[in-house]
């Protein structure tokens, strides 16, 4: 009688995305390096679907070049697609049948990508799939549903302390060091007079960087946005080099000034590191440990650590609790029925209103703009003038080098452009040309006049907040928040009344006709 022959074991293949650059990342933890092969591909319907700036585009294929080294250097087979290689689909499926049907494989396995759109095609696809919950997270999906059960109303500050006491970060027992959980009120100062100018880390490029330069910059140049000069982080060690430095030259002065907007500084005291945590390069929890530990060695405020923490383990946590929870149709919601295109301006900064050219042109520049310009500049602007927010929401995604949908739609779609009728916001963030002014010094050598209301040259911000007020007068005017705006106008003389919508309905007809400002 023969000997029979010992079974095939056939490899695995784990797919490795652009935003799970980590060795702790679920499916490699869940590999067998003896038989398994990791795949790593850039593509150009990932850098595409949207036409993403080219800085986030370079960053993301020289982060994945460097960490299938580091891969490699532990042990992995890697499987690369480069992005000018003649064999490439130019897509994420086409490189995984691909590699599949040279290997004969068992199954593929991957860390459950944080898009819809991924997680479709990759249920489609003609093979045996497993994707593994991606437990790079504080809350699983799991523990946020339960959170989020029978709530009526889905805020994230108590989310942010269920997150406190799991983590203990910031506890003294059962209670909040400072005997408070939240010290927000003490992190909106004005821009101060004179700054210490602390830029963020600054990374020479090496080789590989310099090769994904070169591919971006022949390939994707048409795209909104400058390529040069790049020297971001590509590296977790390069990322943690950028967390150590603002910890010990900004931390202190975040909390205080984390609001204000500054001409031409673009940066202030913000760290700029939620690219690598939305990458990989960084951990949360191991982050928020270090920030931790500054605040007990003395280096930095309460207020500082606290507001900084609150925004990795509270607000970030709760913004994927929600992507995941409202499923994939969160990102057609329209409440307010917003039908505007995007104005020109978005595209070029070619507007006289300076709050919003500063915003644009830095963006265009660093593909980075912090939160408050983000939500009080942009994001305001399209409120007030009744964008698509669909349009809105594929802005952001495209400009900004830490867009990924899972962070960025709830961000834009909810928080800013309140389209989700109030499940993120629980009321719009808007305001008239009053806050920009107070939170900055954009206003000083603007061409419009913060403080005129009618006028030839008043700032556009102004009308347009009554305006929005008054059209969506049956949707808010009943807020509890809101109240004391609808008091506000109800006192105004009904001249001034229909003047300022006058000149609203002017500003927004201007905008439709021209693009522009």
């Amino acid at each position: 009688m023969g000997q029979q022959g010992n079974p095939v074991v056939k490899p695995n293949l784990i797919l490795v995305l652009g935003d799970q650059l980590t060795l702790d990342l679920a499916a490699i933890k869940k590999g067998d390096k003896s038989k398994d092969y990791i795949i790593m591909a850039e593509v150009d319907s990932e850098a595409e679907y949207v036409k993403h700036h080219p800085k986030k585009i370079a960053f993301i294929f020289s982060a994945m070049r460097h960490f299938s080294e580091r891969l490699r250097a532990s042990g992995w087979q890697v499987l690369y697609s480069k992005i000018d290689d003649p064999k490439n689909s130019q897509n994420i499926i086409g490189e995984v049948l691909r590699y599949a049907e040279k290997l004969d494989v068992n199954e593929l396995m991957v860390t459950k990508p944080g898009e819809w759109r991924l997680i479709k095609v990759l249920e489609d696809i003609p093979l045996r799939v497993t994707i593994i919950e991606d437990d790079r997270f504080i809350a699983s999906h799991a523990e946020f549903e339960n959170w989020a059960r029978d709530k009526k109303t889905l805020r994230m500050e108590f989310f942010y302390r269920e997150m406190r006491r799991k983590t203990h970060l910031l506890m003294d027992g059962d209670k909040p060091i400072g005997e408070k959980w939240n010290f927000d009120q003490e992190n909106r100062k004005s821009p101060p007079k004179k700054i210490i100018n602390l830029e963020p880390t600054m990374f020479k490029n090496d080789e590989i960087t310099e090769d994904v330069l070169a591919l971006v910059n022949e390939r994707y140049s048409s795209h909104f946005g400058e390529l040069y000069p790049f020297n971001y982080a590509v590296t977790t060690e390069e990322a943690n080099l950028a967390l150590d430095k603002f910890i010990n030259n900004s931390l202190s002065l975040f909390g205080d000034y984390q609001d204000a907007m500054m001409l031409d500084e673009p940066f202030l005291y913000h760290a700029l590191i939620s690219l690598y945590l939305n990458t990989g390069l960084l951990d949360p929890l191991e982050t928020c440990r270090k920030i931790e530990k500054a605040f007990v060695n003395g280096v930095a405020p309460l207020n500082a650590v606290e507001g900084f923490i609150r925004q990795i383990i509270g607000w970030r946590e709760y913004i994927r609790g929600i992507y995941f929870l409202k499923g994939p149709d969160y990102i057609n919601q329209n409440y307010l029925n917003a039908k505007r295109k995007l104005p020109s301006f978005y595209w070029t900064g070619d507007t006289k209103m300076r709050c919003v050219s500063q915003a644009v042109l830095q963006t265009k520049v660093h593909s980075y703009a912090h939160h408050i310009q983000r939500l009080m500049v942009t994001g305001n602007f399209a409120l007030l003038a009744d964008i698509d927010p669909k349009e809105v929401h594929y802005w952001y995604l495209s400009v900004y080098i830490d867009a990924f949908e899972w962070v960025e739609a709830p961000n834009t779609l909810g928080m800013s452009q309140f389209s989700d009728g109030g499940v993120v916001a629980s009321k719009p963030y808007i305001s008239s040309g009053a806050y920009i002014n107070r939170m900055s010094n954009y206003c000083k050598k603007c061409h419009y006049d913060v403080k005129d209301k009618l006028g030839e040259k008043a700032c556009p911000f102004n009308s347009l907040y009554w305006g929005f007020l008054i059209r969506h007068n049956e949707k808010f005017s009943s807020n509890p928040r809101m109240a004391q705006m609808y008091s506000n106008w109800d006192r105004q003389d009904e001249n001034i009344k229909t003047a300022t919508l006058s000149k609203a309905q002017k500003i927004l007809s201007e905008i439709s006709e021209r693009g522009t400002l």
